[in-house]
Parts: structure tokens; sequence; C-alpha cells
């Protein structure tokens, strides 16, 4: 399946121009095993988290989880309930899924639903935040390799966002995703030197302070 060109993520990009806040995760970690589930719950208070697919979960528009994951994804389930862990993708669960055919391959392989939406990340966020009532959208994370498409989004939506900047692999990835990747490093890096800081959180500061 090939993605159809995502035009809401060039039309959101600028969105970051005047306010470069949305652009920065509030959690950046390599890849999802840094990530730790237990505290998100009990220290910030997530209850329910959203994740991209392809280089998050798994390899390019593989169905299966990237086996090196497959304990930290079993922890996450164990962690929210399967009810609470959704996949967010711009594939599988969208237009170019005729029938959602991928979608339903990945909820019997991942374990756990696929959102169905018709706009494609940055936009959409009311497609996540009405299959996750009555969980509040700032007890929500948001985890995704991307920063101009799922960082961008969660911001937009005030979820706690997680940046997994490691991919597992370019291979078989669009070519415009693989600009765009180096073009968001570039942009973080910029950000960063800038102390350009993500938008308020309740959880993030509650979950900063713990770990400090």
């Amino acid at each position: 399946m090939v993605q159809s060109l995502n035009l809401s993520g060039i039309a959101n990009a600028f969105r970051v121009l005047f306010n470069p806040s949305l652009a920065m995760p509030h959690v950046i970690v390599e890849d999802i095993r840094q990530i730790n589930f237990k505290n998100l719950k009990s220290q910030a208070n997530i209850k329910a988290i959203g994740f991209d697919k392809d280089n998050c979960l798994t390899a390019p528009y593989v169905s299966t989880i990237y086996p090196p994951f497959e304990e930290t994804w079993k922890e996450c389930i164990e962690t929210f309930s399967k009810e609470n862990v959704l996949i967010v993708s711009n594939s599988a669960g969208t237009r170019d899924d005729t029938d959602y055919k991928e979608a339903r391959k990945l909820e019997e392989s991942l374990g756990v639903t696929v959102l169905r939406h018709d706009e494609k990340k940055p936009s959409g966020g009311q497609f996540l935040k009405e299959k996750l009532e009555p969980i509040p959208v700032d007890q929500t994370a948001f985890v995704g390799d991307r920063i101009l498409t799922d960082v961008l989004f969660g911001n937009r939506n005030g979820n706690l966002t997680i940046w997994t900047r490691k991919v597992i692999t370019e291979e078989g990835d669009n070519k415009a995703a693989l600009i765009l990747r180096r073009m968001e490093y570039k942009l973080i890096d910029l950000l960063q030197r800038f102390n350009v800081k993500p938008p308020p959180h309740k959880g993030f500061t509650k979950l900063f302070k713990k770990e400090e």
C-alpha cells in the first residue's frame, strides 16, 4: 500500500512558523523501549496512548511488531489495557487503505485497534478524541517518529507527545518521508538551540519533576 500525498501535513507545517513549540516533543527517546509506561500512568496521569505505526512500531509498511520491541509492546498493553492503546497511521486505517484490509491485518497482529480516520496527521485529532472518550486529551500520550505529523498532531490536540528519534529502517520507506525526516532532525536541533519548549502539559510537568 502506498500513501497518497499528505496535503494536511504540508498545510499544517506552516503552523510551526507561528508557534514553534508545536514542533517540540515533551519527551525524546531513541525508541519505544526507553518509554517508562508505568511512570506515564502513575506519575503523569496518562490513561491512554496512541502510536504511529511505520518506523515507530514496525518497519515501513510491515504489519508485525519490530521483533526487538515485542516485550515492550506487551508491557505497554498490560499497563494501559488494549482498549486504551491505539494505532493512528497515515496509511493503515485511512482512505488509502482499501476496505481497511491493512488495518484489520494490523489489529490481528498487534492486538489493539487501528483508528479509522479520514484526515491524515497532523489533522484528524477529533477522531482519536472521540474514540478514547471519556478519557481527556491531556491524559492521552501520543508516540511517533515524525515531527511534522506525529508530534504536531499530538501537540495540537493537547496530548503528551513522545518522539522516537531513531527509525527502525529507511528501507521501503517513501521518499518524501526520507527527505522530510532529515529536515525534522535539523528543525529539532535548531529549536533546542533557541531553548524552545513544548506546549504546557500538566502530566509532563509532574513527570519531569519526579525524574529530576
